[in-house]
C-alpha cells in the first residue's frame, strides 16, 4: 500500500479515509476514538485530537503509526483455518460472541458466551492478560473493535475471528471441525440481524 499524505493539520475524517485501519490502531495504542469520552469529530485535526487527549508523542510519531496501522489491524485477526489448527493441536481458546443477545440466542459457537457489559468488565478486571481470547460477530467488524479494545487494555492474545460467524460457517471453505462445533450443517444458513 502506498503511503498517503497526511499531516498534523489533516482532519480525522481525511485520515480515516486514507487509512481506515487507523481507527483501530489509534484506539489500541492511544485510547483515542473507541468511546464517547475518548472520541473525536471528523472535522477535528490530528493536532487538536492529540492535544485534547494529552498525547505526548509528536504528531510525526503518530503519523508514522497511522501509516503502519494496516499491520496493527492485521495482527488482531485470526483466520478460521488458524483456529481449526489451534484446536486440532489441543490449544484452549475462549470464544466470546459480541453480537446482540437475540443474535446469540439464534445461533452461536458452543461454549461461547454472549459478551455482556458485566462479563466484559469481569474479564478486564480478573483474567490473565495473556489469555487466548477470540471475539466474533457476524462478519468480524464488531469483533475487531472489541479485540482492539481488549488489546488496548493489555490483553496480548485478544483476536477477532476474521470474517466472523459467516466465515466460521464457511459453506465448505473451512475445516469441518469448525462446522461440527456448531452442531449445524454448513448449508443451514446464519441468523438474521445486524450483519457486522
Amino acid at each position: 500500500m502506498s503511503v498517503q499524505e497526511i499531516g498534523p493539520d489533516s482532519t480525522m475524517g481525511d485520515i480515516l479515509n486514507a487509512y481506515p485501519s487507523a481507527k483501530v490502531a489509534l484506539f489500541q495504542r492511544y485510547h483515542i476514538g473507541g468511546c464517547a469520552s475518548c472520541g473525536y469529530q471528523p472535522e477535528d485535526t490530528l493536532t487538536g485530537v492529540l492535544q485534547t487527549h494529552n498525547i505526548v508523542d509528536s504528531p510525526d510519531t503518530v503519523i508514522d503509526y497511522i501509516q503502519d496501522s494496516q499491520d496493527v489491524e492485521a495482527r488482531l485477526h485470526i483466520h478460521p483455518k488458524e483456529v481449526a489448527e489451534a484446536l486440532d493441536h489441543g490449544e484452549k481458546l475462549q470464544f466470546f460472541d459480541v453480537r446482540s443477545a437475540e443474535e446469540w440466542e439464534a445461533r452461536h459457537i458452543p461454549d461461547a458466551p454472549h459478551l455482556t457489559v458485566e462479563l466484559k468488565f469481569e474479564i478486564l478486571d480478573s483474567w490473565p492478560k495473556d489469555a487466548p481470547i477470540i471475539f466474533y460477530s457476524n462478519q468480524g467488524r464488531r469483533s475487531l473493535d472489541t479485540a482492539s479494545y481488549f488489546r488496548a487494555y493489555g490483553f496480548t492474545n485478544a483476536r477477532s475471528l476474521n470474517g466472523g460467524m459467516d466465515a466460521w460457517l464457511g459453506r465448505g471453505r473451512y475445516p469441518v471441525a469448525l462446522l461440527s462445533m456448531l452442531g449445524n450443517r454448513p448449508d443451514s444458513g446464519t441468523s438474521s440481524g445486524n450483519s457486522a
